[in-house]
């Protein structure tokens, strides 16, 4: 699944990488103001309550495991994020609350303090940072399209003409608009609620072809055993840097993100954590077998992770 990725997109991404560390310690280095706690942090304290928002079908960063609790690669991340908000927070114990989120009002739940991190597959874009902020980069994506093993769809070149299903609220419904666009390259585009009805429309043959980034595709094919019966096709139409989701101009929020980062990373516990989830086994016995990428390994190491 992994492919070179062109110096063009090499250097978009790695100065992505340089400016949400910059952004997030920018953050961190804010003075709060006199009196105590404030913002989240203050609320947490108070309630005793961390919530955290997930995806209920992102494999490997967000699912429902077969005890009913979220599992996953963010989820992991955000429990380490707990422990540093208590510190910062000055509380011995804190409970998590978790909360179903979906594309479409994920950004939402974290704007309006209905959640405070949200834990899943979303990425920091210029437009999402207007509303929320975003931690240090977690994963790189990109669009794919997922197609039923045997259809004459290859790429991108081959959907005029055709159905294709994004999920409401994703990166991916832009980035297909945009292809879409292109002269000669029209087709029709559906907008399904989530990723699993998109799925659905796909598995009746209502469309053709689904768009979405490409390790979710691939996480659902290996939890459901389907690399058999689907294919994951095409160039990435897309790239896109994945962070945890949390409040703007929360100076010591972001504190306490920046500072989870910094001791996961120079630690080597984020690299546990990542093989974890993508070098071993999943719950469902299948790996995915994807190495930590170059931009990735870079944003790790700009935090302190020792090079292997």
């Amino acid at each position: 699944m992994r492919r070179a990725i062109p110096a063009s997109i090499a250097t978009l991404v790695a100065g992505v990488l340089l400016a949400t560390a910059a952004g997030v310690h920018a953050q961190a280095l804010e003075e709060p103001p006199a009196g105590g706690l404030t913002g989240v942090l203050r609320r947490i304290k108070e309630a005793g309550v961390v919530r955290i928002g997930y995806r209920e079908g992102a494999v490997p960063f967000a699912f429902a495991g077969a005890d009913g609790r979220p599992h996953g690669y963010s989820i992991d991340i955000c429990h380490a994020i707990v422990e540093d908000i208590a510190g910062a927070a000055g509380a011995v114990a804190l409970r998590v609350e978790y909360r179903r989120v979906t594309p479409a009002d994920r950004v939402e739940q974290v704007a309006d303090g209905r959640i405070d991190l949200e834990c899943g597959a979303t990425t920091g874009t210029a437009e999402r940072r207007e509303r929320v902020a975003f931690s240090p980069l977690i994963f790189v994506a990109g669009t794919r399209l997922l197609v039923k093993r045997g259809t004459a769809i290859r790429s991108e070149r081959d959907l005029p003409g055709r159905k294709v299903a994004v999920a409401r609220g994703t990166t991916n419904e832009a980035a297909m608009r945009r292809v879409a666009s292109t002269p000669g390259r029209s087709f029709d585009l559906q907008v399904a609620d989530d990723f699993a009805q998109a799925l659905e429309r796909l598995a009746a043959g209502a469309v053709d072809a689904v768009a979405a980034d490409d390790v979710l595709i691939a996480g659902f094919l290996a939890s459901k055993d389907l690399r058999g019966s689907y294919a994951m096709v095409g160039e990435p139409l897309s790239h896109e840097p994945y962070g945890i989701m949390f409040a703007r101009d929360d100076a010591p929020l972001a504190g306490a993100v920046a500072s989870a980062f910094r001791r996961l990373a120079t630690t080597r516990e984020i690299r546990w954590i990542y093989d974890k989830w993508f070098l071993r086994s999943l719950p469902s016995g299948v790996r995915l077998g994807l190495p930590m990428g170059t931009q990735l390994g870079r944003s790790f190491e700009i935090l302190g992770l020792p090079p292997e």
